[in-house]
């Protein structure tokens, strides 16, 4: 299994990035995600995905930064 992490900061990329989420059960592999947010850091928004297999190339709304982390350990 792999992580996919997408990254923005600030509301336009919130409501990208929101969007991404959305559309992201279209694609092959997928097994869920949540978009996540930190009162802590207002300006941060993240989507945490998960895949059965690699990460397709989902395209990235502009301005967000993602990285792609395969699982090693679970519980």
């Amino acid at each position: 299994m792999q992580v996919h992490y997408a990254e923005g900061k600030g509301e336009a990329a919130r409501a990208a990035l929101h969007a991404f989420l959305d559309a992201l059960p279209g694609w092959p592999g997928f097994l869920g995600a949540e978009l996540l947010l930190s009162p802590a850091q207002p300006e941060l928004t993240l989507v945490a995905s998960r895949w059965a297999d690699e990460v397709p190339p989902v395209p990235l709304p502009d301005g967000v930064r993602a990285w792609v982390f395969q699982v090693q350990a679970s519980r």
